[in-house]
């Protein structure tokens, strides 16, 4: 799906353009891209089959598709950074990724009907370079009759409740099983996914009657939703898994698209503060923006599933699966001031687990929360207080506006880091940790910019574009802010201008850098306006395309992209690497390194990080904080590898029993060490309740390094 993450572009102007279209690429493209549904026909009649279904949106190439289609490719051949030819070889990843961006759960085409595809494996390259888009219409074509046939086979299960003392388990998440062979076998597929949707409405102590009548509407609308895309919709659906055949950067959105971005925007600026995406008729949360409502409450995380929404505090929950994108946003989106109640299956929770509900209140995006801010701690080490500072960085924010209104006190990243070191420095501190945890990117002039206040003078990154030419960016500050002892806390989220600051500290051997390995976005985008490259723009227009045309490279001549940044000394970390994470997704370009530029680095730190390793390791095998978080996290990793549920009342609610006992014992555990009162149920655990495991960690690394930097600790420090 569609990245989270800024990119820097060769244009400023293009830059800004790139964010609005990224963003509003994010909201609405993933409606066209999270389809799913299925069961027997044969396919060779697909067609005919499925335009007899009333209602089934008309499916007819146009010459703008035709034109898109024709210099998407060429476009793609001329600028993409790895130089992709439109060959049968591309076809097949295109094929592919359509089919996935179709059915990616596996729950609707057959065996069969994949293998009725593999006649386009070699040439859906042609479809793009003559614009004979029949092809993609036949392959939706079949996908609709499949979700036609299956829904309407789901409909006719509601007639009696499900008998749940049968000992059998569903598997939800068919991602990577096998295609279903038989209509019989799919038909008992979507028997238990029946069974197990009713099953978790029993266990929210809905009644049968109540039930079948959510669950009916809930399929009437997922085959109301498929039947009315139209065939500009399956056009871009398959446009944008061409683009990420590429890589997961590169993106076609449509005309339409283009012309409702601000209307859907809102929704990041006057809801909760999220970017939302549908995949597999639920709403998924995409990333939490920074100063929004979610990201202040803390508690909703990218990958929950939104299943319901409630408005004020007691107004009825209203179930949105299998609701069109737009009308779940409507139903978040409200005044200022009131709240909203999302009912979410948080993204770690294994098939099957209870739902919880989420109270938020709406408000606009707090640029005041955006920004950088600073905080002071104290830490007791060999009998002392050790003044340290914390510098929080959600973004690489900048007023572009007043910049380039050459007004002298704009907004920016690096000014309010460098105003918050001087505050800090006046309060006595004697270390430093620059938080950049979930900082997902922004301009990159302010990551080059923020280096720059803690190295001297040298290059900061190095960027390479489709030409192969490379691009040695710079210190652009003139003086240090700050050269103390540093630490640079990253995680997961950590991604694209983040990384180009923390691999920067970590060449010039500036700081240490601890946490988790970070994202891997290092690739870099510029947005194509495809009206303005055309003498005979047709209505209503071609709309943009994104492609990658570059890399970042660290000064040391290896990528960020792909690997990411890898700590100096790792943290435990809930985020799981395997699921987030450029490496995580298909098409991402690959690492590789060019020639290291001239830099000047500091004195070897691998005596004071084997040193500072050593006392972390210990120190958090005693901690009680680090040891609830890592049996949290064990528990979350069980439950990541599950598949399947049991469709066994008895059994989930004895499971779900004991995830909550499990949970309650480990806080409890955790509260008796630091002699705090005992919960009696999981429920009266409150957010605020658990400290930053991690940002504990950090200090206390600092405080380590602080002390190692004494006279007093030079043999240590050396050994």
């Amino acid at each position: 799906m569609m990245t989270t993450m800024s990119s820097r572009e060769l244009n400023p102007i293009r830059a800004r353009q790139a964010n609005l279209y990224a963003a509003c690429r994010r909201l609405l493209l993933a409606a066209t891209l999270g389809l799913s549904l299925a069961l027997p026909a044969t396919p060779l009649l697909a067609r005919d089959q499925a335009d007899d279904h009333v209602s089934a949106g008309a499916l007819e190439a146009n010459e703008r598709q035709r034109q898109v289609a024709r210099m998407t490719a060429r476009f793609v051949e001329q600028f993409h950074y790895a130089k992709k030819s439109v060959n049968d070889e591309l076809s097949a990843i295109i094929l592919n990724t359509f089919i996935e961006s179709l059915d990616g759960n596996r729950q609707y085409f057959l065996q069969a009907d994949i293998d009725y595809f593999e006649r386009y494996r070699t040439s859906l390259d042609d479809v793009l370079e003559n614009g004979d888009v029949d092809p993609v219409f036949d392959i939706f074509r079949l996908y609709r009759l499949r979700a036609q046939q299956n829904i309407n086979y789901a409909l006719t299960q509601l007639d009696r409740e499900p008998d749940y003392t049968v000992d059998e388990t569903f598997r939800f998440d068919r991602q990577d099983a096998s295609w279903i062979a038989t209509p019989r076998e799919m038909q008992d597929n979507w028997r238990q996914r029946i069974k197990n949707d009713a099953l978790g409405l029993k266990m929210a102590d809905k009644a049968w009657p109540e039930s079948a009548k959510l669950l009916r509407k809930r399929y009437e609308r997922v085959l109301k939703r498929i039947n009315g895309l139209d065939s500009d919709e399956v056009f871009e659906t398959f446009m944008n898994a061409f683009a990420r055949a590429l890589d997961p950067h590169s993106s076609y959105l449509s005309p339409r698209q283009s012309e409702e971005y601000r209307i859907q925007m809102s929704l990041s600026y006057q809801g909760i503060g999220a970017s939302l995406q549908l995949e597999d008729d639920v709403v998924k949360i995409l990333n939490i923006i920074a100063g929004g409502p979610a990201a202040i409450d803390g508690r909703l995380k990218p990958n929950d599933r939104i299943t319901a929404v409630g408005q004020d505090t007691a107004g009825e929950m209203v179930d949105v699966v299998g609701w069109e994108l737009e009308e779940v946003v409507q139903l978040i989106r409200g005044r200022q001031g009131t709240t909203v109640r999302l009912q979410i299956i948080p993204a770690d929770s294994p098939g099957g687990a209870a739902e919880q509900v989420l109270p938020l209140v709406r408000d606009k995006i707090k640029l005041e929360e955006q920004a950088a801010k600073s905080e002071l701690r104290e830490i007791d080490r060999d009998g002392r207080k050790v003044k340290l500072g914390v510098i929080s960085v959600p973004s690489f924010y900048q007023d572009f506006d007043a910049r380039s209104r050459a007004e002298e006190d704009y907004v920016s990243t690096t000014r309010d880091v460098r105003r918050l070191i001087g505050e800090l420095q006046k309060q006595g501190i004697e270390g430093l940790v620059m938080d950049l945890r979930g900082n997902g990117g922004g301009h990159l002039s302010e990551a080059t910019a923020l280096a720059g206040l803690f190295i001297d003078t040298g290059p900061i990154v190095q960027l390479r574009d489709t030409s192969g030419r490379i691009e040695v960016l710079p210190d652009p500050e003139p003086a240090v802010a700050y050269d103390g002892p540093l630490v640079v806390l990253v995680d997961r989220f950590s991604a694209s201008a983040s990384e180009i600051f923390t691999a920067a500290i970590q060449d010039y051997r500036r700081g240490i850098v601890v946490g988790q390995q970070t994202f891997g976005k290092g690739t870099v985008q510029n947005l194509y306006p495809l009206d303005q490259y055309t003498r005979r723009p047709t209505e209503p227009g071609l709309g943009n395309l994104t492609l990658t045309i570059g890399k970042y490279y660290r000064v040391t001549g290896g990528s960020t992209q792909n690997r990411g940044v890898f700590p100096d000394i790792a943290l435990p970390s809930a985020i799981d690497p395997d699921e987030i994470g450029e490496n995580s997704r298909p098409g991402a370009l690959p690492w590789d390194q060019i020639e290291p530029t001239r830099f000047r680095a500091q004195n070897r730190l691998d005596s004071s990080v084997a040193y500072l390793t050593q006392h972390e390791v210990e120190r958090m095998q005693s901690d009680p904080d680090v040891r609830y978080l890592m049996s949290d996290i064990q528990s979350t990793a069980e439950a990541r590898t599950q598949t399947s549920v049991s469709l066994n009342l008895k059994k989930r609610l004895a499971e779900r029993y004991r995830q909550r006992q499990e949970q309650l014992a480990r806080e409890n555990q955790r509260r008796a060490a630091y002699g705090l009162p005992q919960l009696d149920s999981i429920e009266k655990l409150r957010p605020d309740d658990i400290p930053d495991v991690l940002l504990k960690q950090a200090t206390q690394v600092l405080s380590d390094y602080v002390s190692l930097a004494r006279p007093d600790k030079a043999i240590a420090r050396n050994q």
